[in-house]
């Protein structure tokens, strides 16, 4: 799937959203504060379709998500990103879970659900343990003698990327190749991630001979990864007959999951120590008192907003935040502003580990709202939570020792380099 490059557009003074530089050069909140003051239902013109609908505060996020009647992620309305997807699918694959509509979604998303309920995710909390003790092991190799690491390259990626390898049921040896794919699948606006279209289809080819190696090894001998569990799913059909899951669907489907796989926790994890290193009272809390390392998982999220943004289409005619949409409207929700909504937070600009103290916090929104709510949530967290529980450990003064090198992107709020130094 080729996605088209986002173009710089004049707004006659007007912020445009679409402009990845603005993300890369992180300067989104500040523009995100003002539309939430003065505009938070604002329509932004594109230069190559027909312009969208920004929605910036928690409620309104809320609301849309909560709706699917009515804001559509299907993919024959669009989809689930600014781009219609449905335009620009030269292989007119079937849509995966994400850019479904109810009832089709719940089915879609019944199959993969035993993968990740609570029993099934305790139980692997050993084993991602032994993988970041591993890690940082490595970690401290390359550090020693007070040598600058790469941190995304050594943790942040490697985490992640591996522990999708277990649900996948395939080797640790795989995960580069998971690992390139993803950063190619979402890095249309960055030149390294995309280098061409030549390069995105080749990536689409390769990651279609190993799904489909995949499926045919599961089919013959199951096991209990999300592979096997996709190979022998069956999903009713429209005359609500149950049929084995076609091949395309199954290709969509494993696309999406290695993205969501490794995008979020990836992303969390570097954001999350580069929080702690410019907030280093922060730090000391969580060194001080480790029980507050759950509270501060869900603050990382909240900060960073891994997913900058999902797209919905109106279905009818409606009206919000006082502006009339339109049927066929795009509506982009922007996570990333949700998440500093100041009606929802006190000083939501302020990086607070002691937030999720308080059961009446509101809910971050990084991983989404209604029915789309990230399966792989409890996961993501884990994971979060055994990083930092052993990385502060191990290494109470890491602390990020250059510039940071983001993605450029207005999808995902990504971080390609992050040096860290493990000493003070």
């Amino acid at each position: 799937m080729l996605r088209p490059k986002a173009e710089k557009l004049s707004l006659d003074g007007g912020p445009d959203l679409k402009d990845p530089d603005l993300y890369m050069r992180n300067e989104h909140q500040e523009v995100f504060k003002a539309l939430r003051a003065t505009s938070p239902v604002y329509w932004n013109p594109e230069a190559d379709a027909a312009g969208f609908w920004a929605i910036t505060r928690y409620d309104d996020v809320e609301a849309i998500s909560k709706n699917p009647a009515l804001f559509s992620s299907a993919k024959e309305n669009g989809g689930h990103r600014i781009f219609n997807e449905n335009e620009i699918d030269e292989n007119n694959t079937e849509a995966s879970m994400i850019s479904l509509d109810p009832p089709t979604h719940a089915a879609y998303r019944r199959m993969v659900t035993p993968g990740f309920v609570p029993k099934r995710i305790t139980g692997m909390e050993d084993r991602i343990r032994a993988r970041v003790i591993r890690l940082l092991d490595r970690l401290e190799t390359r550090g020693a003698n007070g040598n600058e690491v790469e941190f995304v390259d050594a943790v942040a990626a490697a985490l992640p990327i591996e522990v999708l390898a277990e649900l996948f049921g395939v080797p640790d040896s795989d995960g580069p190749k998971l690992f390139e794919w993803s950063n190619a699948t979402v890095g249309e606006d960055d030149p390294e991630l995309r280098v061409s279209d030549d390069y995105m289809r080749q990536c689409i080819i390769e990651m279609a001979t190993y799904a489909a190696g995949l499926w045919q090894a599961r089919v013959e001998t199951p096991g209990e990864d999300l592979i096997s569990m996709l190979a022998h799913s069956k999903i009713p059909n429209a005359s609500g007959v149950a049929e084995p899951m076609s091949f395309a669907t199954y290709i969509g489907t494993f696309i999406l999951l290695v993205v969501a796989g490794n995008e979020t926790t990836r992303n969390s994890i570097s954001g999350g120590l580069l929080a702690l290193s410019e907030n280093e009272d922060e730090r000391k809390k969580l060194l001080s008192d480790p029980s507050l390392i759950p509270s501060a998982v869900q603050e990382i999220i909240r900060w960073v907003s891994p997913v900058l943004h999902m797209r919905r289409t109106a279905t009818a005619d409606t009206e919000l935040g006082g502006q009339k949409i339109a049927k066929g409207d795009k509506v982009v929700m922007w996570y990333a502003s949700a998440n500093r909504d100041e009606t929802k937070w006190k000083d939501p600009f302020t990086f607070d580990v002691t937030r999720y103290t308080d059961t009446h916090a509101a809910t971050q929104l990084g991983f989404g709202v209604g029915q789309h709510f990230c399966l792989g949530s409890r996961l993501a967290e884990l994971q979060l939570r055994i990083l930092f529980e052993e990385l502060l450990k191990r290494f109470p003064d890491i602390h990020v020792s250059g510039p940071v090198r983001r993605l450029r992107s207005n999808f995902i709020a990504g971080i390609k380099e992050m040096p860290v130094k493990l000493t003070r």
